[in-house]
Formats: structure tokens, sequence, C-alpha cells
């Protein structure tokens, strides 16, 4: 019978040489090696089973549970928590974040999600191309090291797209940009948060962590830590370069309507005293001048040109047209 949700398994030998297995119940964890399976969570009969395998109660809850924080606990010889991953879809990763949960112990690695997520699925294509692991801790790494290729991969393409639209905005071809700018600080506002807070959780569990775990259960927390930190100080200063060039192209937008109504402005005052003009001799009354005179439209046409130019002299002086 096919074990509810399991998404896929493997058998690890004493080489590290996995073994793809069946998705059949029961599984006997009676040979050499260790095991890791994976679940889609979002199957509630995965719940049902996941409950009766004997794990520490703190671990069976977290892995249970739809916590969207990021964290790495230890407890009676299993290290378990929740870590942040990019989604994926049929072709390749997201910018979408999910969250992966796994439980380990010296013989078995349970990871389980809700959506879709990139890393563990590249952690699985490898294992099927040959990589060795020789245990849980050492497969944790990798999942974690796809974790932060996936997220280098995005902050890639931002920075690329944050080039482009530099040279747009030093071009002045702002056309679009506003939308753009505004999708790329939202990225790296979210590698940041989900890139910050798995650091902290590694520097933590490295810092904290008991001496009672085996070497098998002890993943290099430190060190995935430090490159985190390299790639969150990227993603930093691209969150400051976008909100930077965002402020700039404000600054350009405000300018340009600072111009168009200054333009306005000053057509509207250029054509205040014809229109006065016109205004004047367009009143039905008597003894208004050139009246009778048969070049009066021309007069009237001579002294609109006046004033405005007139108009134009004054604002010139003052410094209002430049």
């Amino acid at each position: 019978m096919p074990v509810p949700g399991l998404v896929w398994a493997f058998r690890i030998d004493a080489a590290g040489v996995a073994q793809p297995l069946p998705h059949e119940a029961p599984f006997s964890f009676e040979h050499d090696g260790w095991y890791w399976l994976h679940f889609n969570l979002a199957d509630s009969r995965a719940q049902l089973w996941l409950s009766e395998l004997v794990l520490p109660p703190p671990a069976r809850a977290l892995l249970q549970s739809k916590d969207t924080y990021q964290q790495l606990h230890s407890v009676d010889g299993c290290v378990y928590g929740v870590i942040a991953d990019l989604m994926r879809d049929i072709a390749d990763a997201t910018e979408d974040t999910g969250f992966l949960r796994f439980v380990m112990t010296e013989r078995l690695l349970i990871t389980g999600r809700y959506q879709a997520l990139c890393a563990v699925d590249t952690a699985r294509r490898a294992l099927e191309r040959g990589l060795r692991v020789d245990h849980c801790a050492a497969l944790f790494e990798v999942i974690v090291h796809n974790v932060a290729d996936a997220m280098e991969s995005i902050t890639d393409n931002v920075a690329e797209t944050l080039d482009r639209i530099e040279d747009k905005l030093l071009s002045e071809d702002t056309d679009d940009l506003r939308q753009g700018l505004g999708r790329l600080r939202r990225t790296c506002v979210r590698l940041h948060r989900h890139l910050s807070g798995l650091r902290v959780v590694l520097h933590r569990f490295d810092r904290d962590r008991g001496d009672d775990l085996p070497p098998s259960l002890r993943p290099h927390a430190g060190k995935l830590a430090q490159r985190l930190d390299g790639l969150d100080r990227t993603v930093t200063e691209m969150r400051e370069r976008s909100r930077l060039l965002q402020e700039e192209l404000h600054l350009q937008i405000e300018e340009q309507g600072n111009n168009s109504l200054r333009v306005l402005s000053v057509l509207t005052a250029l054509l205040l005293p014809p229109t006065l003009v016109t205004g004047m001799f367009g009143m039905n009354l008597h003894g208004l001048p050139f009246s009778e005179d048969g070049g009066g439209f021309a007069w009237a046409i001579l002294i609109m040109l006046l004033s405005s130019f007139v108009a134009y002299v004054v604002m010139k002086r003052f410094g209002l047209i430049r």
C-alpha cells in the first residue's frame, strides 16, 4: 500500500550511495544505512501516518504544524526545525517563499512541505545523479546550500535588472520603471527577511547546540551561516540600491511635473493680457475705440501682441522665465 503523501524516499548506505525506494509501506528501517523520506504535508493522510512514527513530541508537533518562522532545535538526540525555501513551478524556481519542515535522527531524515520547493528537489536530483552523503547532517547541509544557490540566482537576476533600470534612468527613459523598481525592491525585502532569519537560526544553533549530539546530527551551522551572511549583505546592498534608484526616479518624475507646470504657468501669464484686451473689445458698449475704424481689428491684434510682449519682459526681468 502506498505511503500517503510520500513524494520520494531514499535509503543511503554506509558508503553514502542513495537508492530510491518504492512509495509503499511498510518501511522496516532495518537495513544498514539511513533513510530520507519527503512528504507533501497538504495530504491529511500523511499527517496521520507521521503521527505513528516514534519521534520526540516537540519534533512531531513542529513537523505537523504550519509555523512560518524559521527555527532549529535539538532534543533527545534529534534535530528538527523549519527553514525557508523558494517555491518552484513546473519550469523553475519562483520568487515566492515556502517553508520546509524537517526532523532528523541518526538513521532518519524526514522533510515535509505544503508547496513544491526548490532546494529539496535539487537535492533529490543530485542524489539520483550519484551525489554521496555520509549522514543526515550532510544532506541537511546540501539542502541549505541549495537554498542559498536558489536565492543567489534570484539575486543575480535582480542585480542585472537593476543595471538595466539604472541605464534607462540615466538616459531619462523612465517609462514603466516605477512598477519594475517596486517589484525588485519587494523581492529584495523578501530575500533579506528569509536570509537573515535563516542565518540567525544557524548562528544560534552553532552557539547553543549541546555536545550530546552525535557527529551525524551536527551540521556545520557556522560555515552555512557564514555563506548566508555574505549573500545577505549583497541582498541588503541591492535593496538599498533599489531604494535610491526609486527615490531618483521619483525626483525625475517630480521635476518633469514641475517643468510642465512652469510651462503652463508661463503660457497662462502670456495669454492673460491678450485675453483682457479681447474681453474689453468684446464689450457691447458705445464709445469703444476703433469701433468705427476699418483697421480696428489690426489695431486690436497689435495691442494683444504688445501686451504679451510686455508680460514676457516683466517676467524675464523678475526671473520668472529662464
